[in-house]
Order: C-alpha cells, then sequence, then structure tokens
C-alpha cells in the first residue's frame, strides 16, 4: 500500500513535468510504471492524472480564458479562436472514441512500441524544430480554422503513447507557419478540451473497476501532477521561444534508447 502511495507520487510528478513539454507524458508515465511495477485497473491511472495537469494550465491561463470568452459574442478574432481549438479538438474525439479499446489494451500493454515511438518523434521533433521556414502566425490566435483542423488531424496519432499529444500538436503547428512559441501555446489551449474528454471518457468506461484505493492512487497523483505542472507551463514558453525544441527531441532520443536496451535486457 504504502509503495502504490510513493510510486503514484512519483508518476504524479513525472506527468505534470512531461505534459507539456513534446516528450510524451503518457509514454514516460506507463514505461515508469512498468519498471515500478504499479498498476492500475483498465490503465486508468495513466489518463486520469492527467487532469491535475490541465487544471494547473487552467489555473495559469484562467484571466486569458476569461477575456477570450467574455469578448467572443464581439470580437471576431476571439471567435475564430474557439471554433478553432474546438474544430481541432474534434479529430479526436472520433478517433479516440473508435479506438479507445485498441489503444488501452493493446497499445499501452507494449513497451518497446512506446520506447520506438519516442525514438521516431524525437527524430522528427528535430527535423521540425530546424526546419527553414518563415513563420506566419506569431500568436496563437492567428491560426485560422483551416490549419487548426490539420493540427487537430495530426494530434491524431498521439493515441500511440510516446508519440506525445503537446509533440504532435507542437510538430503539426510548426509545420503550418506558427512560431515556436504559438505552436506551443495553441498546443496548451487544444490541451484543454482533449485531456478534459479523455479524462471523463476514460473514467466512464472504467468505473466499474475503479475501486477506492485505486481512485486515491489517482487523487495523489492529480495533486502532485497539478504542482509539478504549474513549474512547466510557467517556464515552458520563454524557453522554446529563444531555444526551440532540440533539448526534448535529444531527451527522446535518449530515454527511447535506454529503454529499448532495458527490454531488451530483461527479456
Amino acid at each position: 500500500m504504502a509503495q502504490d502511495i510513493i510510486s503514484a507520487a512519483l508518476l504524479g510528478v513525472l506527468e505534470g513535468l512531461t505534459e507539456f513539454i513534446p516528450v510524451s507524458s503518457t509514454g514516460h508515465v506507463l514505461l515508469a510504471a512498468h519498471f515500478l511495477g504499479f498498476d492500475s485497473p483498465g490503465r486508468a491511472f495513466a489518463v486520469m492524472i492527467q487532469l491535475g495537469a490541465i487544471s494547473a494550465i487552467l489555473a495559469v491561463y484562467s484571466g486569458r480564458l476569461w477575456q477570450i470568452f467574455s469578448s467572443a459574442p464581439q470580437d471576431p478574432r476571439a471567435r475564430r479562436f474557439v471554433f478553432a481549438v474546438l474544430l481541432a479538438f474534434l479529430p479526436a474525439v472520433v478517433v479516440g472514441m473508435l479506438a479507445h479499446r485498441i489503444i488501452k489494451e493493446v497499445l499501452f500493454e507494449t513497451p518497446m512500441l512506446i520506447a520506438a515511438m519516442l525514438i521516431l518523434g524525437g527524430i522528427i521533433l528535430l527535423f521540425a524544430d530546424r526546419l527553414a521556414t518563415a513563420p506566419r502566425f506569431a500568436e496563437a490566435e492567428d491560426i485560422p480554422l483551416s490549419r487548426a483542423l490539420g493540427i487537430g488531424v495530426v494530434q491524431c496519432f498521439a493515441m500511440v503513447p510516446g508519440v506525445s499529444r503537446s509533440g504532435a500538436t507542437i510538430v503539426g503547428a510548426l509545420l503550418m507557419g506558427a512560431t515556436k512559441r504559438a505552436a506551443a501555446e495553441f498546443s496548451f489551449f487544444l490541451s484543454m478540451p482533449t485531456m478534459i474528454g479523455a479524462f471523463a471518457y476514460d473514467f466512464y468506461k472504467n468505473r466499474a473497476v475503479l475501486d477506492a484505493a485505486s481512485l486515491g492512487n489517482v487523487a495523489i497523483g492529480f495533486v502532485f501532477a497539478f504542482a509539478a505542472a504549474l513549474l512547466v507551463v510557467r517556464w515552458l514558453l520563454g524557453y522554446v521561444s529563444v531555444r526551440g525544441y532540440g533539448l526534448f527531441a535529444w531527451w527522446r532520443i535518449g530515454v527511447g534508447s535506454m529503454v529499448l536496451l532495458a527490454l531488451i535486457a530483461i527479456r
């Protein structure tokens, strides 16, 4: 019991630190849980503690969210941005509902696949970060509806653990003309409906197998994810505006390679 509490806290910190950087929080949490021997019914823990990280970004962006929604009825730019985020969210709704069983019962149970996706995603992120294109959209609110939908389609690749939701949306936004800061910020806003929806749907699907102990572990993970994510959100935009995403790409490649070697060694 004590071991599960400690593991839940550690995994919560890991979730909060990695949710908004393009390294795949789910991939990191699943791999860490695998090596810690931590299990949860229906693999619900890895999805449900993401609500802690999303709560952190809601807290940080509460003022801006209020400004956007309160001005949307009169301000066409704010209204278009709300529609852009919702439009980008729709592909994940469709794919997530149709492929939920395969994702949870097959992909979440394949550590080797997760490690490989970390490496591949790191290579793609390096390419996108170094791509010499002139950005057309300096702010997240400037991204048009058609490109927002494209970002939403790219986000669906993150259904495969190890790909990274933030990584997929950031790469999609960069390739569609957003600055590095605008790409990260659009990813922040898109994470809100996406992860709230994922939490609600996963809770609904696993409600019958979640006992008091499992929910207690989720609560512990939630609190630690919230605290860790607060630190990351406040730091990330300034960092990527100046230095880009190379550090995270190399981190992915390094972690994925080490995990692959470890998995091969213990076979």
